[in-house]
């Protein structure tokens, strides 16, 4: 009996059905597996477009890569603008392995042949290329490569690196994969660039608003705020405002904020042939990956790394450098960020001027005043006690009473005496700053003022005659020198109450008389200082005397105005 249900086919017929059928399933797989893929290529885009931090988008790219295409290892290499690879961003692989491996890859082998020829490179083997340059030690074995640019607008940003397949090895593809999302990653790390660099400048033009109001501000450090500002704008570790002391390039740190701020404000170091001098003498900025050449030892055994050096120019001169720095090993600053220290570098030069023409307001103002005392004093007080004087002196010769008389004649010479130390406070105060140098009577002044310190009192300093007309050049240095050896031995040796120094110019002879009311030299004074000045004398055709005894020490230094030995020959 047949049955109904049944339908016949012959063997031939059964056969191409049933190979259609699994053509057809096989077909099914492939579209679900190639949706599947889709997906997660669409999901791997999103994952790196939604962030704007450049670290967070660049892990983002390769932790997407490793999961679309299987692999077990991956990594993205920036590469430097000089050649080979200036970041590595790993994925897969533990802490503890990328510590026991050491350096960064410098991208040479398979690595350097992705970056030489930015196109995919798909490798089965790794041992079996010829560019594979083998491994580090401690390095986890890797077998299958695929490597592929990351471009951004027409420029290598750089490679994406995926190793071990989970199949095996990597497919057509898995590289036509990888290559669209290296694509998405472009635009992803350009928009991360775009960002940081608005966000940079948005940073600077705060700090340059501060800098401005700085400026217009009479009171504070200007270079200290801007250094302080450029420090943290910069997200660097050292800023050094860096001037120069002469013209073999040896320069003072001015100003220095970050590491060893404390330590290195006000050394002088060599910089001749170093970055600061290089841009010195170009009067333009510059930008170093590696600033290690730099004469300032930093703590710690730590060296600069990437740096920019900035020229100061004041009045159309570079009178010093904007040094801003990080350490060695740290990433190199952006491109952005040189212009705009070069525009912090023009606040700089501007904060110097206005420093140094405030500086030129209160010196005249000073001096104003110092005139202003001088005249009343030359006006008013030594006419007052003149008149005193005279009076006293009328008075004096009407009395008939010899002590009396004898006494008002004592108080008409310590008036004398008064008026002369006043005139010298009135040249102290009124002799000009613009002379372009100092006379003799600066140098006494200001050598008495010098030893003061170590003194009960200021020593008291008067002059008689022509003293800066006729004491100049190689004459005026041995009395000052003479004063200098007299004037430390009384600080040293006499322990006097006064000190008094008389400079006097008067029949062609300078006479220099130094005195104090101590206890003598005794024998604690060096023969050799009394020698010299005794030298210093005899050289000139002059005379030196020396008295000391336990009431007081008295020193006179006399020598004609000009030298016999200069005139005789």
């Amino acid at each position: 009996m047949t049955d109904d249900h049944s339908l016949p086919f012959a063997d031939d017929s059964r056969g191409e059905l049933d190979r259609a059928l699994d053509d057809l399933m096989s077909r099914a797989r492939d579209v679900l597996t190639t949706q599947g893929r889709l997906r997660a290529l669409l999901k791997a885009n999103e994952a790196i477009i939604e962030h704007l931090d450049l670290p967070v988008v660049l892990e983002r790219i390769v932790a997407a890569a490793v999961e679309l295409v299987g692999a077990q290892y991956g990594a993205l290499g920036v590469v430097s603008p000089d050649g080979g690879l200036e970041q590595f961003i790993n994925v897969g692989m533990t802490a503890a392995e990328v510590t026991a491996i050491g350096h960064l890859p410098q991208g040479h082998g398979l690595l350097g042949a992705v970056i030489d020829t930015p196109h995919p490179i798909r490798i089965p083997l790794l041992a079996a290329d010829p560019r594979s340059v083998g491994f580090p030690a401690h390095h986890p074995p890797m077998t299958s490569f695929l490597g592929v640019p990351v471009r951004v607008r027409d420029e290598v940003y750089g490679n994406l690196y995926l190793s071990n397949q989970s199949s095996g090895q990597f497919s057509a593809e898995d590289e036509q994969l990888v290559t669209a999302l290296a694509a998405t990653a472009g635009i992803a790390i350009e928009n991360a660039r775009l960002f940081a660099e608005t966000q940079r400048r948005q940073a600077w033009a705060a700090a340059s608003a501060e800098i401005t109001a700085a400026l217009l501000s009479v009171a504070g450090n200007t270079l200290s705020t801007l250094a302080a500002r450029v420090l943290a704008v910069a997200d660097a570790d050292v800023v050094w405002v860096l001037r120069p002391i002469n013209a073999s390039m040896i320069m003072a740190i001015d100003t220095a904020r970050g590491i060893d701020e404390g330590i290195l404000e006000g050394q002088q170091r060599d910089f001749a042939g170093t970055i600061a001098a290089n841009v010195i003498e170009a009067r333009q900025p510059r930008q170093f990956d590696d600033g290690s050449g730099t004469p300032v030892a930093l703590s710690a055994g730590r060296s600069l790394g990437p740096t920019m050096a900035v020229p100061l120019i004041l009045s159309g001169l570079a009178s010093g450098v904007l040094l801003v720095a990080r350490l060695d090993g740290r990433a190199r600053f952006a491109r952005g960020d040189l212009e705009m220290a070069a525009d912090f570098a023009g606040q700089a030069s501007v904060a110097m001027e206005l420093a140094a023409a405030r500086t030129a307001r209160q010196r005249v103002e000073l001096l104003e005043d110092r005139g202003r005392i001088a005249r009343d004093l030359h006006d008013h007080v030594i006419q007052q006690l003149f008149a005193t004087g005279l009076e006293l002196h009328s008075i004096a010769g009407a009395s008939t009473q010899r002590d009396v008389a004898d006494r008002i004649g004592q108080s008409v010479a310590s008036l004398d005496a008064s008026i002369q130390q006043i005139r010298t406070v009135i040249f102290a105060l009124s002799a000009s700053a613009t002379d372009g140098h100092s006379t003799v009577r600066h140098s006494v002044i200001d050598l008495a003022n010098e030893i003061a310190q170590g003194l009960a009192r200021t020593p008291s300093v008067s002059f008689s005659g022509p003293v800066d007309l006729v004491v100049v050049d190689d004459l005026a240095d041995d009395v000052v020198a003479v004063a200098r050896e007299a004037l430390v031995n009384a600080v040293k040796h006499a322990d006097a109450e006064h000190v008094s120094v008389e400079l006097v110019v008067i029949d062609a002879t300078v006479i220099l008389t130094i005195a104090d009311d101590g206890r003598g030299s005794g024998t604690s004074m060096r023969r050799s200082g009394i020698a010299n000045l005794e030298q210093r004398a005899l050289r000139r055709g002059g005379t030196f005397s020396f008295d000391s005894s336990t009431t007081g020490t008295r020193l006179s230094w006399q020598v004609p105005v000009e030298n016999p030995e200069l005139t005789t020959g």
